[in-house]
């Protein structure tokens, strides 16, 4: 064989032959939040794990975006990660940022994460067939009001005042009234209710709860307090007031107890379905999934600082008690 005929029977074998993989460009995941990075740092961790038991953290670029509290940015945050042309963007910290993000795109797909019922609120037609770009993990944050007095009444007993402090801006507001309503004709006890949506609301709350000193304190869940919620255990603790929270990281960080379903357990289902859909999965095909995992959580080092007897039966109830 001459050598030119062998080079170009090289040069043929080797334009034949598959050369080394090129690495698939990186898939970006749009992480918008209207709470701050601080307060939801365990339920991003918890959206990280699940994205990698679903495989979806290989190659993957996640673009985060803060509202830190303040509902009038997140149009604009929205915007900005729309413009990154993300695979998918996860709508975290409330309904208010799915909202928001359903006013702006029909086409990336989104999957979102809160307390609000999802078709009461327009994110999607059905929860078994979404029917949109839209679906999720929707959890009970409102609708055990009457629980929550229950096991306040536990360790309170003798409470003949409660106060309790709601969101007017939650979308599931009006249910929560009523709830609070029944709750005062079963338990017999009298409310006090503070309807508070910023933070010179709060305070204006706790002025008035230490003029008038309650027996207990009931926080009604709400994704703009749980971004608030040293502050709330705080002044809860300034006034020695028994308080019972929604999510187990109000307890952890030093609330008396906490009744709710696990929101870390929603958030790391949500990364499942992210994983999902990065995979080629289509919302409208994906049920929004009914977070159903309640746990109960008691900070016993914040009973005895109050002064607070937890009876046993509470305790062989109790999820976690943190000492």
């Amino acid at each position: 064989m001459r050598r030119r005929e062998f080079m170009t029977l090289i040069g043929a074998m080797a334009a034949a032959w598959p050369g080394p993989a090129h690495p698939q460009a990186a898939a970006t995941i749009g992480y918008l939040d209207s709470r701050s990075e601080q307060s939801d740092a365990p339920f991003t961790a918890a959206f990280q794990r699940g994205l990698a038991e679903s495989g979806g953290n290989q190659r993957t670029i996640i673009e985060f975006r803060w509202a830190d509290n303040d509902p009038a940015v997140l149009a604009n945050l929205a915007n900005q990660l729309i413009a990154t042309k993300p695979a998918v963007i996860v709508a975290a910290g409330g309904a208010i940022t799915a909202i928001a993000l359903k006013k702006l795109t029909k086409d990336i797909p989104i999957v979102f994460v809160n307390g609000a019922d999802p078709v009461k609120t327009d994110l999607v037609h059905s929860i078994n067939r979404p029917e949109a770009n839209f679906t999720g993990v929707s959890f009970l944050a409102t609708q055990i009001v009457a629980k929550r007095l229950e096991l306040l009444l536990e360790l309170v007993p003798n409470a003949k005042l409660i106060s309790a402090i709601v969101n007017p801006k939650n979308p599931d507001f009006a249910s929560m009234v009523r709830d609070f309503e029944a709750a005062q004709r079963t338990f017999h006890v009298q409310f006090k209710v503070y309807q508070a949506s910023t933070m010179p609301e709060i305070e204006a709350a706790f002025a008035d709860m230490e003029a008038h000193r309650p027996n207990a304190l009931l926080i009604g869940g709400d994704a703009y307090y749980n971004g608030v919620r040293r502050y709330l255990i705080a002044q809860s603790t300034r006034l020695s007031l028994p308080s019972i929270f929604d999510v187990r990281e109000f307890a952890a960080e030093g609330g008396l107890i906490s009744y709710g379903t696990s929101q870390t357990e929603a958030y790391r289902q949500a990364g499942l379905y992210v994983g999902r859909i990065l995979r080629g999965a289509v919302p409208a095909d994906l049920p929004v999934l009914q977070s159903a995992r309640f746990e109960l959580i008691i900070n016993i080092a914040t009973a005895k600082a109050l002064g607070v007897a937890v009876p046993n039966k509470l305790m062989a109830l109790a999820d976690e008690v943190i000492e």
